[in-house]
């Protein structure tokens, strides 16, 4: 009885919160880059691993199952490029036990583009072009997470939260800085396993700053809005995920997971449309062999397109990802396509992860 008045007021509380947010006037895709995902076997199953993520990539997709991490600590790395290199995006992240019941997380993510060319000065008083005058500025996102999570009393079922803090810089022109805090939950049964993920769930503010003195007269002279100092709004989001293992040989088994994300800031170009929830469902795959080799596939991204006739299609981004591990040491690949072929082309990731034993240190003992 006690169980499910907790249950029934966490459910009420978050109804509470989406209707608040709502009411709020609030841009889509806001803070977009902290939806990318991280993790090549994460990317290599369309990113449907809220339920089944194991090890460090937990602070990023479910920081309640930081619990599971192998040794006592996890040091995980990756880097990925867009755009044929034009665009870098890269994450970083520590975990660790603090005791059998309990872990820690702190992460890293970065996505830019550098090395800018700007042309402000490119023309001097004179009228002259001085390419010696061109200087270079980078459009940077960066996201610093810190996480935990802890087993609860009853067998199977972990919680965690994210707190995080948002600065992104665009050059000399414009900064910000914001906040925001993400709530999980992880059940384990039997060979089934379910995540939630709420992101953002007190919405996230970033408060930006413009540096307009430099830049009033080419807005003038352009016919463009001066912008002025402003606050963003980010609006939460829920990852629903099941995953159900199976092993068809002592050497063999096999791992799918469904996972459901529901954005609440309207109507959106998903599978399942709606105002102000829109459903994106992904699936994904992982087979592995003696735990050591895993090869993965996943669909997600389904959309509705019109071509410049009317015709409506259906596209969906295929992922493949390929894992070894061996020993303390998982070193993850995929091939993920993030956008139309002839537009983007295909994105390889890479990811890097290493159990680290804390010298002399075991959970709850000391040597």
């Amino acid at each position: 009885m006690r169980k499910n008045k907790i249950i029934s007021a966490f459910i009420i509380g978050i109804q509470f919160i989406v209707i608040a947010a709502s009411a709020q006037v609030a841009p889509k895709y806001s803070n977009e880059f902290l939806s990318i995902g991280v993790g090549a076997r994460s990317f290599g199953m369309a990113n449907a691993t809220a339920a089944s993520v194991t090890g460090v990539d937990a602070v990023y997709w479910n920081p309640a199952a930081l619990t599971s991490i192998e040794q006592n600590m996890n040091l995980g790395l990756m880097h990925s490029e867009y755009f044929a290199g034009l665009a870098q995006y890269d994450f970083g992240a520590l975990a660790f036990k603090i005791d059998e019941e309990s872990a820690l997380g702190i992460s890293l993510i970065r996505f830019g583009v550098d090395n800018i060319p700007n042309t402000i000065d490119l023309i001097d008083s004179d009228g002259r072009i001085r390419f010696d005058r061109i200087k270079s500025f980078s459009v940077v996102d960066y996201a610093f997470t810190f996480s935990y999570a802890r087993k609860l009393p009853i067998e199977g079922l972990n919680v965690g939260a994210n707190a995080k803090i948002i600065r992104r810089v665009g050059g000399d022109f414009a900064s910000a800085w914001g906040f925001g805090i993400d709530l999980a939950a992880h059940y384990s049964f039997d060979n089934w396993q379910f995540g939630l993920m709420a992101r953002d769930i007190t919405t996230t503010f970033n408060s930006w700053t413009y540096n307009t003195e430099n830049l009033a007269d080419v807005f003038k002279m352009t016919g463009n809005e001066i912008p002025t100092n402003t606050t963003e709004i980010t609006l939460p989001k829920f990852i629903l995920g099941a995953a159900y293992t199976y092993q068809f040989a002592r050497k063999f088994g096999a791992m799918a997971e469904l996972n459901l994300d529901i954005s609440t800031d309207g109507k959106r170009n998903t599978l399942i449309k709606g105002d102000p929830f829109s459903v994106d469902p992904h699936l994904g795959m992982e087979f592995q062999y003696n735990a050591m080799v895993f090869l993965r596939m996943g669909i997600g991204n389904i959309q509705n397109e019109y071509s410049m006739n009317g015709e409506k299609s259906t596209t969906l981004q295929p992922n493949l990802g390929l894992g070894i591990k061996y020993k303390r040491l998982t070193i993850d690949y995929a091939l993920t396509d993030i956008g139309d072929v002839s537009i983007a082309g295909y994105s390889h990731v890479f990811s890097l992860t290493f159990a680290i034993n804390k010298l002399n240190i075991e959970p709850n003992n000391v040597k």
